[in-house]
């Protein structure tokens, strides 16, 4: 898909803000939740659509119509630079989705 109107794209947080508090960001100081939220490895531009639809899902969620191999290594980086826990259901379908990849 090409987007030719810049109007509609979102930067969007791969791991959204609210999952990072649900998995251990919510103890961290201020300093590090504003650069955790500004780190340029955490945010991309997407289509407002597509950030709509995946609001503050995990994988076990929403995972994108396309490169999800690349979407799910993304965020198991970024969870593990950060030290962001996964729940049961989030680390089943990383698995699965990986699994998948090779």
């Amino acid at each position: 898909m090409t987007v030719t109107d810049p109007g509609d794209l979102d930067i969007d947080h791969i791991v959204p803000l609210a999952e990072a508090a649900r998995s251990g960001a919510r103890r961290w100081p201020e300093e590090r939740r504003r650069a955790f939220a500004n780190d340029p490895d955490v945010l991309v531009a997407v289509t407002a659509t597509s950030n709509r639809q995946k609001g503050d899902q995990d994988p076990a969620e929403w995972l994108p119509d396309r490169d999800r191999c690349g979407y799910v290594a993304r965020w198991v980086r970024i969870k593990h630079t950060y030290g962001l826990t996964a729940d049961q259901a989030e680390a089943d379908t990383i698995r699965s989705v990986l699994r998948r990849c090779r």
